[in-house]
């Protein structure tokens, strides 16, 4: 079975019903026309909701190495009639079919930890700062590190600190926080030239 087919950690599960969805839409600087990537979508939750965002002349790129998810999402897009919501299947560490330097922001929804875990966390950043446009952005949205569920068990989840730690190695500069609500946080980085 090869990388594209295996299903991922934490396959089938996401994040978006925990936060407070308006919250996250103030939070990011996605406007009509962004061109946005949704890493690791999953099922595409995020990506569904980010593609109302962008609105009919923007794009949501949904890339995941889980081609179940993807094919759920297919059938959420079309149910829908959804233009610009664009499935890709790969893998986040390697090369993912975008143009360089073509993507407005970056989303990573409580995803990193995993990549983290798996020892990947540093070829995810530097592919994604190879797709962010000059002074693109990249959301992470993590699990607040308590003890109680949801989420991954606390040894594995990223304090908004240790998220700092890890991405301002590759490039990238905070520009703010914000709590999603009871279980989740944001941090959103600029990527520096």
């Amino acid at each position: 079975m090869n990388n594209a087919q295996r299903e991922p950690k934490g396959a089938g599960k996401s994040s978006f019903e925990l936060i407070d969805s308006d919250i996250l839409a103030d939070a990011l600087p996605v406007k009509p026309a962004s061109v946005v990537l949704d890493l690791a979508c999953g099922m595409g939750a995020y990506s569904l909701f980010l593609s109302e965002m962008v609105g009919e002349n923007g794009r949501v790129y949904a890339v995941d190495l889980w081609k179940e998810g993807l094919l759920v999402l297919e059938d959420r897009i079309d149910a829908k009639s959804i233009k610009n919501i664009m499935p890709l299947l790969a893998d986040a560490t390697k090369d993912i079919e975008i143009d360089e330097y073509s993507v407005d922001l970056c989303l990573i929804a409580t995803v990193l930890h995993d990549f983290e875990e798996a020892g990947q966390a540093v070829a995810v950043l530097k592919q994604v700062k190879t797709l962010l446009k000059p002074n693109g952005r990249l959301a992470v949205i993590e699990f607040k590190k308590i003890d109680d569920p949801p989420g991954p068990p606390k040894f594995l989840r990223l304090s908004e600190d240790d998220v700092e730690t890890l991405v301002s190695r590759y490039g990238f500069k905070k520009v703010k926080t914000a709590d999603l609500g009871d279980y989740n946080h944001l941090t959103l980085y600029r990527a520096e030239e």
